[in-house]
């Protein structure tokens, strides 16, 4: 094989993968209460504690995603949608590019569509394990929040 009918996988066994969207909502209550949700057994990292979302859909607005993915998922309508922060986290499976977005408001009960289980949470956080992905969300809570000592358990 000549080097212009290589491929970049050819050449580089460990090329670049490109990230994934995803819209994740961080529910915020009167309290100051926080909801996480469990990964759904059958899912990477089932068991895990994370913040509700999912991934963009083609052509698909990180506003629009998070408010289908907590339709879907939750059986939720949430008001406005706050965006945040934006954090590439690069997991063994995927590399996903997450847009986090706080939302204030929401109607509807809850009802976990996907077998999770969900938790309103302060810090630090008493649920585990925590997704890796999770974590700098906590670090900023702890920042906007003066919060001292560890975000979480584990």
């Amino acid at each position: 094989m000549s080097a212009s009918e290589r491929t970049p996988l050819d050449t580089d066994p460990v090329a670049p993968r490109h990230p994934v969207d995803v819209a994740v909502g961080v529910l915020i209550d009167a309290e100051g209460r926080f909801l996480m949700t469990s990964r759904p057994e059958g899912k990477v990292y089932a068991g895990y504690w994370e913040f509700p979302g999912g991934k963009l859909e083609s052509g698909e607005t990180v506003e629009a995603a998070l408010r289908r993915e907590l339709h879907e998922e939750l059986g939720i309508v949430i008001g406005a949608v706050h965006p945040w922060q934006v954090e590439l986290v690069d997991y063994p499976h995927a590399r996903v590019r997450l847009h986090f977005c706080k939302v204030y408001a929401w109607h509807g009960d809850f009802e976990m569509r996907e077998a999770q289980t969900m938790a309103w949470q302060t810090l630090p956080v008493e649920v585990m394990p925590v997704l890796p992905g999770t974590i700098p969300v906590l670090r900023w809570f702890a920042e906007e929040r003066r919060h001292e000592g560890p975000t979480h358990r584990g």
